[in-house]
């Protein structure tokens, strides 16, 4: 748990929140940085910038007036939220009230491709959670602002506007966000602020666990070999269960300074973020927010066992769950993981990624499952498997720490750069090809996107998606490596398109995979390695009932006809032929990541 401080300074006072947040019509950030931009933030890390920093910051601030912590996109909850505790211990140590702010940043959405249901479930959340604080007699002030570059003196100003001097808030990885902090930190120094920043989001931060030769880490065994013994060698530290907030006294309902704060509307929507009303109820049902909701399904992944009826864009906590000792899901996660004909994972990820769930407490609850002292993560048990996942979310995150590159845009292996794609989307100065929006997608992208390129699982999954804003990690991958290497489409095109439809969307893990899939990042897929999209149905799609239900018109078929169908059934049941044959595919593809730069 690093304390690092930072201080906030606002120029603007904290008006009341419209029903609908305004964003820039003319913010358009460059997303592909070049390669010398890149290589200079790898050489000074964002993160090590702000660990420096915060060496700097106010030591012994004065009381205040109130203690502020700021709320990110990823602590959406209450229970075990380390920044959010520490902000409430110090707030009772100093006999002052806690106050909360969250900041809505359309900008940042804007240059982080979020997607409108992630935006949507933020809002969802948080008027669960302002409900939720307000019986503490805690505040939760929610604004919006822009341009993004001035929110650290947004922040600071609002500081004092209510007289705090100590901000507490958990750190965000990503370039832009760390660069934020920074500026925070330094502006805070002189108007006497202290910031105190926290490690929440992984189970063991950035910037512990490295090599024997002292570098980060850029293989996942290794990583997740040294993290399961970090782990288990200080479980008190990296499992630390953080008190819940300690409630302010009743007085500041009817403080004139802050009692305007419990009155704040939400805002239902942010501009350019807005849902139609049927996606948005599509999305409240098979996505409901709030702590309980996540707690629940936690507690159905341990204790059921997976169910066939759960494959569509259906609530995660339907009746007709069967609970048992034995056959869960969770512990048969070791041999059903890749299987995507039933609810054979957790759905956790949307959970975990808005920080709505504490990861630290997904472990906790396996250690409490096994009525163990220790954390099992091996490769032969359910629970290991699961564990690893968990590990695999720490080690993308770590890398975007480390190797801040692959979050501006760049491939982790810059030798794959200049490989040749096709139609795809990525600035002219990158020297990777074209800038387009999505009105200028090539044919074959529309298709990949629609769900109708002839492969049944790759349409399977992209029709998930659009409808459902999830799908299974699986699948996720195969239909990554069909756009990558059978079409040959630049796979930022790719990334882009996950972000702004997942609900789950997490820079870290979502670059990791589209990278791990494009051969481009660390630990990677090897070029020559190339998935048969066919061959992959069949294994992780057996019974056939995940292409069937996404994709109708092939309900008739069964075997290998519904995995790979042929020109005379395609035709009859009206399903598009596919857009390439998979073994010339995978020449092209062959030959140009064995020569980047050559077509």
């Amino acid at each position: 748990m690093s304390n690092l401080k930072r201080p906030l300074t606002p120029t603007e006072t904290t008006d009341k929140v419209a029903k609908k947040t305004r964003i820039s019509k003319t913010f358009a950030p460059n997303k592909i940085a070049t390669a010398e931009a890149a290589a200079a933030v790898d050489a000074n890390l964002p993160l090590a910038q702000l660990n420096d920093v915060m060496e700097k910051t106010v030591k012994k601030p004065q009381k205040g007036d109130s203690v502020v912590y700021w709320m990110r996109l990823a602590d959406l909850r209450i229970h075990d939220n380390r920044a959010l505790s520490r902000a409430s211990e110090y707030a009772t140590k100093q006999d002052i009230p806690l106050i909360a702010l969250f900041v809505l940043s359309p900008q940042d959405y804007i240059a982080h491709d979020r997607s409108a249901r992630r935006v949507d479930f933020t809002l969802r959340n948080l008027v669960i959670l302002k409900e939720s604080l307000s019986k503490l007699k805690i505040p939760l002030h929610v604004t919006s602002h822009s341009p993004r570059r001035n929110i650290p003196s947004f922040v600071l100003g609002w500081c004092e506007t209510y007289g705090a001097r100590a901000l507490f808030a958990n750190i965000e990885y990503e370039v832009d966000e760390l660069r934020r902090d920074i500026q925070t930190c330094k502006l805070a120094i002189p108007k006497g602020i202290q910031v105190n920043l926290f490690h929440n989001k992984c189970v063991i931060e950035p910037g512990v666990l490295f090599t024997k030769q002292g570098k980060a880490y850029a293989v996942y065994s290794p990583y997740q070999r040294n993290w399961i013994a970090t782990l288990n060698a200080n479980l008190p530290y990296y499992l630390e269960e953080c008190p819940m907030p300690t409630g302010n006294a009743g007085s500041v309902r009817s403080s004139e300074k802050f009692a305007s704060l419990f009155d704040s509307p939400i805002p239902e929507t942010v501009e350019g973020f807005e849902l139609e009303d049927g996606d948005r109820r599509k999305m409240c049902e098979v996505h409901p927010a709030g702590e309980e909701v996540a707690g629940k399904l936690l507690d159905v992944f341990l204790h059921t066992k997976s169910r066939s009826s759960q494959l569509g864009a259906v609530n995660p906590l339907a009746d007709g769950s069967q609970k048992a000792n034995a056959q869960t899901r969770i512990l048969n996660y070791g041999k059903d993981r890749d299987r995507v004909d039933k609810d054979t994972t957790s759905r956790l990820s949307v959970y975990l990624s808005s920080g709505v769930l504490s990861v630290r407490e997904c472990v906790r609850a396996t250690m409490r499952m096994q009525k163990s002292k220790k954390v099992d993560g091996g490769r032969d048990t359910g629970i290991g498997r699961w564990v690893q996942e968990i590990a695999w979310r720490d080690f993308y995150t770590n890398i975007v720490a480390s190797f801040p590159r692959v979050s501006m845009g760049r491939p982790y292996l810059e030798k794959f750069a200049s490989v040749v794609w096709e139609n795809h989307q990525a600035p002219q100065e990158s020297g990777t090809g074209r800038r387009g929006q999505d009105s200028d997608d090539a044919e074959v992208v529309k298709r990949w996107k629609d769900g109708k390129t002839g492969v049944p699982i790759v349409d399977a999954t992209m029709r998930c998606i659009n409808e459902m804003g999830w799908v299974h990690n699986r699948v996720r991958m195969i239909t990554a490596m069909y756009l990558t290497k059978d079409l040959m489409i630049d796979w930022r095109v790719g990334e882009r398109y996950f972000m702004q439809k997942l609900i789950d969307g997490d820079l870290a893990s979502n670059n990791g995979g589209w990278q791990w899939s494009a051969s481009t990042g660390v630990d990677p897929c090897p070029y020559f390695r190339i998935f048969n999209p066919h061959t992959q149905s069949g294994k992780a799609d057996p019974t056939g009932e995940f292409i069937r239900h996404w994709v109708p018109e092939l309900r008739p078929l069964r075997g290998p006809d519904l995995h790979n169908p042929s020109e005379s059934a395609a035709n009859k049941l009206g399903y598009p032929l596919p857009m390439v044959i998979h073994s010339e595919a995978r020449e092209r593809a062959l030959r140009r990541y064995g020569n980047p730069g050559e077509e």
